[in-house]
Formats: C-alpha cells, sequence, structure tokens
C-alpha cells in the first residue's frame, strides 16, 4: 500500500482495530461496575442491619449451634431474603448461611419491627443432615 492510500483513510480507517475493543470495555466496564455497586451495596446493607447483627451473634453464641458447626462460626458471602423498615416499623426475613469447622448451616430469621425493638418470630438454625432445626429464641 502506498503512503497516498494510506493519507486517504480516515481516523477510524486507520485505528479500529484497537478503537474497537476499547469501545466496548468503555461501555461494559461502567456497566459491571454498576451491577456490582448494587449488589455490594444490598448485601453490605442487609449485613450491617441490626436484624442480621443480632442473629448473628446469637447464633455464635449458643452452645447448640457451636457444638454442632464448631468454633469459629463464620457467615457466608450470599445473604438472602429481604429487610424494609420506615422509621418505628418494618419487617425483616432473613437467611444468613453459616459455616464452621466441624459443618454448615443455615439461619433464618424473621422479625417485626415495632417502635424501637425488633420482635424476632422465627430465629433458627438449621444445620446440614439434621431434620430438627436448633430454635435460638429457647
Amino acid at each position: 500500500m502506498s503512503t497516498t492510500e494510506q493519507k486517504s483513510k480516515g481516523w477510524f480507517g486507520r485505528n479500529w482495530k484497537w478503537c474497537l475493543p476499547v469501545g466496548c470495555l468503555g461501555v461494559t466496564v461502567p456497566i459491571i461496575a454498576c451491577i456490582a455497586l448494587v449488589f455490594f451495596g444490598v448485601f453490605g446493607a442487609l449485613k450491617s442491619s441490626e436484624v442480621y447483627l443480632a442473629a448473628l451473634e446469637r447464633a455464635q453464641q449458643d452452645p447448640r449451634v457451636t457444638s454442632e458447626l464448631g468454633t469459629p462460626i463464620e457467615p457466608g458471602m450470599m445473604v438472602s431474603g429481604s429487610i424494609s423498615f420506615d422509621g418505628s416499623s418494618g419487617n425483616a426475613d432473613l437467611s444468613i448461611p453459616l459455616t464452621g469447622p466441624n459443618n454448615s448451616g443455615t439461619l433464618h430469621v424473621v422479625a417485626e419491627k415495632r417502635g424501637e425493638t425488633w420482635n424476632y418470630s422465627v430465629m433458627e438454625v438449621t444445620v446440614e443432615g439434621k431434620m430438627e432445626p436448633i430454635n435460638l429464641l429457647e
């Protein structure tokens, strides 16, 4: 190809081989960043809630749970459920995966907020391989 043919091509014609991948990354990276921000924001909000922290502390200190799972008991990454509150009222329904050196399980919590306190109707740990959950409200 001669020098005159190269000059007749436009900027995109000369640079499309690197411009196309950079353009795709320029669109894809912000989308992935937004999804990650929402994902970690939601899990962060659930994990910092009063219901989550109180239930996790109770499970980690319960001798029946520690005898089944061992110590230390660590919460898993993928908390599922919902929590909503508006001032002095709210509802929470969470499932928190737990792992210990001996076994793993799931902490299920259902609570309702009235005034300044959360009232728990369900707080139990279901251990893998066991049929009967451990009721933490007893």
